[in-house]
């Protein structure tokens, strides 16, 4: 990876592979916004949903490209993921769903980061067709 990538952002990235909520936190900002075209979720909703998504998706993995330095000092990762629904999907703000054996993989996509030296300030994913909650439901 290359060395002009913030710490905390190479810090979030390992960690997501590692389904460590705690060092997930721990790199973002307290502010952190996850942006996407329907929704903005803060820090504790972020760590809410992935909870639930490693515990409705115990394989759930993730692989990715080396992050990219953009003009206004961000960065963009390409990320691919997936995994099997193997247990009770409970995302905050939808009904449980039973486990249903499906494999799921998300379109691979652009996630865009702003950080700061409090952590990941923005998460802000690329909208895709069929992406979001809709690749499931």
């Amino acid at each position: 990876m290359n060395t002009s990538v913030p710490a905390a952002l190479l810090q979030y990235m390992a960690a997501l592979k590692e389904h460590d909520l705690e060092v997930i936190g721990s790199s973002l900002s307290e502010g952190v916004q996850f942006i996407t075209p329907v929704t903005k979720m803060g820090k504790p909703m972020v760590l809410e949903f992935l909870a639930a998504l490693y515990g409705g998706f115990p394989d759930w993995h993730y692989d990715h490209d080396e992050p990219e330095l953009l003009e206004d000092g961000s960065f963009a990762v390409f990320w691919r993921q997936g995994g099997t629904h193997t247990r009770r999907l409970d995302f905050p703000g939808f009904e449980p769903v039973a486990a249903t054996g499906k494999l799921v993989n998300i379109p691979a996509h652009y996630f865009f980061y702003k950080v700061s030296e409090a952590g990941l300030t923005e998460i802000r994913p690329d909208p895709v067709p069929g992406g979001g909650t809709s690749w499931y439901f």
